[in-house]
């Protein structure tokens, strides 16, 4: 059984929050929510195979991993890229050698990375990154972090329900 280190609060962002702290408060919500999905779930079925595509209960957290890299780091900060594409087909797969600690350690340094950044921005400021614009080929796409943040809770919401049927079909746990 796969066991988390460390604290993993999940708290819901309080009802008359400023908007800043109301969108990271649910960001965070989500970005703990997908944690506890994994923590406790059989070892051996982490990187399991669920779907068609090959994508795993683990795969979803590396995922997100990469997407909190990516958009926070590469696209919002502008820092050149040091880590693969989120979307890539093989970072939803384990990587030779690669332990769920690995996976988990990769995440929240992402996630506390991306909280530094957004920490010392304001949601209207846009993006410093040079990012291909797949809505406009050939314009640069540098969205302010007010989008960001709302993709990423978007992104890791849905990645959540995901994970809800995964966990789910490995041992029956619901609502973590």
């Amino acid at each position: 059984m796969f066991r988390l280190t460390g604290p993993d609060e999940r708290v819901e962002p309080n009802i008359d929050a400023n908007e800043k702290d109301m969108l990271c408060g649910w960001l965070d919500f989500h970005r703990v929510t997908i944690l506890r999905k994994v923590d406790g779930a059989p070892a051996d079925a982490l990187w399991r195979p669920m779907v068609a595509s090959g994508t795993s209960l683990l795969g979803l957290v590396k995922h997100l991993a990469l997407a909190e890299h990516y958009w926070f780091v590469e696209v919002f900060a502008g820092d050149p890229p040091v880590l693969p594409r989120p979307n890539s087909p093989e970072n939803f797969r384990a990587a030779d050698g690669e332990t769920p600690d690995d996976v988990v350690d990769l995440y929240r340094t992402s996630c506390e990375r991306a909280r530094r950044i957004v920490d010392g921005a304001a949601l209207d400021e846009c993006g410093h990154g040079n990012v291909e614009n797949r809505r406009i080929p050939g314009q640069p796409f540098r969205p302010p972090l007010r989008w960001i943040v709302t993709h990423m809770i978007e992104e890791t919401a849905r990645h959540n329900g995901h994970a809800d049927i995964f966990r789910e079909q490995i041992d029956g746990a619901t609502g973590l």
